[in-house]
């Protein structure tokens, strides 16, 4: 048989001309020498015909060999959803569905035939649609960074629904407590419950039947990162969500719970009256506000940008990189010229050499914040840089103004300046033209593979987490409990 004919489409002509000639299988195998059994196999597309036997057929139904193989669609509409069905049911999506197969036979009518061909296009669809590639990740999220950017990073709404409930509990200032988290737990009818066995996908399990929180063992008290958590649980209930219909939907809901907890655990009220007395005195800090609240530097200085221009006129940027330079995290309203790729992303993309973010790392001492002036092609700016370590790598958080408002904040006074003329590559992107000439020809680096390259986001209502984990986690602590 001709290598490149599909075995489907083979066999429904086959069919199709049997039927026309008003031939049985039966037979068609006596003419042709084959059992019934092995002709329903070639019909059905599941066992491919050797040559001899493909002649012998074209002989039996009055049709050439070239007619069967013939590159064209199947012979009618009937034959081409058959064909339709019989690959969707081949496939792994249809496997993981855990149902019978529906066999594609004559007696099945041709509209039960059509409305089953186009349910399992619609899984396919769906299925696709939530197993988004990295692109469309990308895509999504620099829709919505865009959609922040416009508007100043402020969300008025979720900031008043923030502030409601921490003065319902009794906050008036400083950190939020973990006895005030729980009571806002209790407001909404669920009990913060401490486990050692979270499933290993998961941050947090809400069991909405029990109402129950599950988080992490409280092993530091007064951490930011239980309280972090709990809020961000509490926060899908108050914003009324349901499990999420596409990767966009995701990404939306993450977005509304982590600017919920930021307002919580430094509340609008409280913190712009730390910001505003902090101005006036010309002594604005990341390193003040983070210890005012009892939160990380990444969470101060992103919370900043929420509030700084809004509510104290100062335009920013916030930068947050990797220690080999690539942008993780980033937004900015003040027109500093973060790099982007062609797609208008901004995450994975090098930042200059030159710039603070980067420049950080080349410090001994990591421990107190570092100061620059940066002159770039879209003006000069000033920046505070704090450098930490990760699980993998160390990062650094930048927070940044243009020159004109850096008389606000603490350690304008340093000398540190530097230029910077990105993207032209010419600035530190180019090699020394001596070194390029001397090494050129004489270098062969092994680069590093990232898994992630080549891998699709996770899959699933909530990506990459474990349904059957979350389940069985919750059942048994459900029988625990009661």
């Amino acid at each position: 048989m001709t290598p490149s004919a599909d075995p489907l489409v083979l066999g429904r002509r086959i069919r199709h001309a049997r039927t026309r000639a008003r031939m049985t299988l039966r037979e068609l195998a006596a003419a042709t020498g084959s059992t019934t059994s092995h002709l329903s196999l070639v019909e059905n597309g599941r066992r491919e015909p050797r040559l001899s036997l493909l002649t012998a057929i074209a002989q039996a139904l009055d049709v050439t060999v070239s007619d069967l193989l013939a590159p064209e669609p199947p012979p009618d509409r009937r034959a081409e959803l058959e064909i339709a069905l019989e690959r969707a049911q081949r496939s792994p999506l249809f496997s993981s569905l855990g149902i019978p197969p529906v066999r594609p036979g004559r007696r099945l009518p041709l509209d039960v035939l059509e409305s089953l061909v186009a349910l399992h296009q619609e899984l396919d669809r769906r299925a696709r649609a939530v197993i988004a590639t990295p692109l469309e990740a990308r895509r999504i999220n620099t829709e919505q960074r865009l959609e922040m950017q416009r508007r100043n990073n402020y969300l008025p709404e979720i900031e008043e629904l923030a502030e409601e409930w921490v003065r319902a509990v009794g906050y008036t200032s400083g950190a939020l407590t973990h006895h005030q988290v729980a009571l806002m737990a209790e407001r909404l009818g669920f009990t913060i419950i401490h486990v050692d066995d979270l499933p290993h996908s998961t941050r947090t399990v809400t069991d909405l039947r029990n109402g129950r929180i599950y988080l992490p063992p409280a092993s530091i008290p007064g951490g930011y990162g239980l309280r972090s958590l709990a809020l961000q649980a509490m926060a899908h209930r108050l914003f009324g969500h349901e499990r999420p219909r596409d990767y966009g939907d995701f990404l939306r809901q993450r977005q509304e719970i982590a600017y919920f907890t930021a307002c919580c655990l430094m509340p609008r009220f409280a913190a712009v009256a730390h910001l505003t007395a902090k101005k006036k005195d010309k002594d604005l800090a990341m390193e003040d506000f983070r210890d005012s609240f009892g939160v990380t530097h990444h969470s101060a200085a992103q919370r900043f940008t929420n509030l700084a221009t809004e509510l104290l006129g100062i335009p920013v940027h916030f930068i947050r990189t990797n220690d080999d330079g690539a942008l993780y995290r980033g937004y900015e309203n003040d027109g500093v010229p973060l790099p982007t790729d062609a797609s208008g992303a901004i995450e994975g993309q090098l930042l200059c050499r030159r710039w603070a973010a980067r420049a950080a790392f080349e410090r001994r001492n990591r421990t107190t914040e570092f100061f620059q002036y940066t002159d770039t092609p879209a003006g000069t700016f000033w920046c505070s840089t704090q450098t930490g370590t990760g699980e993998d790598s160390e990062f650094s958080i930048t927070l940044g103004v243009p020159f004109a408002h850096a008389k606000w904040f603490r350690g304008r006074e340093t000398s540190r300046r530097a230029t910077s003329t990105c993207p032209d590559e010419a600035c530190c992107k180019r090699p020394d033209p001596d070194l390029a000439e001397r090494w050129r020809d004489y270098s062969w680096p092994s680069a590093k593979m990232h898994a992630h390259v080549l891998s699709p986001l996770p899959s699933g209502s909530f990506p990459g987490v474990d349904d059957t984990e979350v389940f069985e986690f919750l059942e048994s602590h459900a029988a625990e409990h009661d």
